[in-house]
């Protein structure tokens, strides 16, 4: 646990959701990508979003882990995954708008991962100062 900065009470609640979250994405990411029967319900998945998800679900974890510690690097690996889910967001409407396949569900997913993650961001970077001084206390 951070030794000058004490969690707020939201902090372990979010830090289990984010945890179940990453622990759901691995399994359906995986399923998705090694295994046949969930491919193929899977429809017309984007192969470079599901590999960001799955490979994203470790990092969703290791965030899980900090934010329960109420660690600074927690908050600032939060922001990554946001920015990197805002980023893959982005590429997956090129590749919409380009003409490509893709499942209608994929955009309501992608959009709950960037909102959760937007969230835990934006409120543990402020209680925590992750970029500089601390901005507001939990």
């Amino acid at each position: 646990m951070n030794q000058t900065i004490s969690a707020p009470r939201w902090a372990k609640p979010v830090a289990i959701i984010a945890l179940a979250f990453g622990l759901l994405t691995l399994k359906s990411g995986g399923g998705v990508l090694f295994l046949v029967g969930p491919r193929i319900v899977a429809g017309d998945y984007v192969p470079f979003v599901v590999w960001f998800n799955f490979l994203a679900g470790f990092a969703y974890v290791a965030a899980a882990v900090g934010l329960w510690r109420w660690e600074r690097w927690a908050a600032r690996l939060a922001a990554a995954i946001a920015i990197l889910t805002l980023l893959v967001f982005a590429a997956f409407g090129l590749h919409v708008l380009a003409g490509g396949a893709f499942e209608t569900r994929t955009v309501g997913a992608m959009t709950l991962r960037l909102v959760f993650w937007t969230a835990i961001a934006v409120a543990s970077c402020r209680a925590l100062a992750c970029f500089g001084k601390r901005a507001a206390t939990a």
